[in-house]
């Protein structure tokens, strides 16, 4: 699997923080060829927002080609639809939304690009204290980005890692984030989308290249 960004979010200024900022819900879908159109409502203040914009949408940034009240539309690509959770996006669904950083905004949580770098599944949730264990495994391709006490995008949410063994990580989930994110409403079985640490990519090209062919 290549580890490319998505086609969907052409501007490249735009970043998140993988702080949720509304649960919208999947008003409509339209096949369009191998991808789909979305229709979303939010409670989202959208009057800034303009077509051509972008919006994390389960941790993929995509682009707003309609705009209506509280209603948005997005395009999602062929090679974004097979690489994330949104192949299977159901009408009444529920996703979590970020709309993205502003240059004046605290960096709350850490960088996300919302390019999905593939899905991985939850295996385990179980309660610890005030929180909740998920343990999660995902393909090796992601696997090996992820480090302990390190940052992971988890259908956009910025989490940090408690403990990573070959392809599976884990990570603590306060109540607050279960009941503002779709996380506290997943089961075992359920996939979700993972993007890893942008800079962990950068890190990893600037030493191949250093050591050479």
């Amino acid at each position: 699997m290549s580890l490319l960004p998505t086609a969907d979010c052409l501007k490249l200024l735009f970043m998140f923080t993988g702080l949720i900022r509304d649960i919208g819900k999947i008003q409509s879908i339209e096949r369009r060829g191998g991808g789909i159109r979305l229709t979303i409502s939010t409670h989202l203040d959208l009057s800034q927002t303009k077509i051509g914009d972008s919006i994390s949408v389960d941790g993929a940034c995509l682009t707003v080609v309609k705009l209506s009240g509280h209603i948005f539309t997005m395009d999602v690509s062929p090679e974004t639809r097979q690489r994330t959770t949104l192949s299977a996006a159901m009408v009444g669904q529920e996703v979590n939304l970020e709309m993205p950083l502003k240059m004046s905004d605290p960096l709350g949580g850490h960088l996300v690009s919302g390019h999905v770098d593939g899905t991985g599944e939850i295996v385990e949730t179980t309660p610890q204290g005030n929180s909740t264990r998920y343990r999660f495994r995902v393909p090796v391709e992601i696997s090996r980005y992820l480090i302990e006490k390190g940052s992971v995008a988890v259908d956009g949410i910025s989490l940090t890692i408690t403990e990573c063994q070959d392809q599976e990580f884990s990570v603590n989930i306060i109540p607050h984030t279960a009941q503002a994110t779709t996380l506290g409403r997943k089961k075992v079985g359920d996939r979700v989308n993972i993007e890893s640490d942008l800079i962990a990519k950068y890190v990893e090209k600037f030493v191949r290249r250093q050591e050479g062919p």
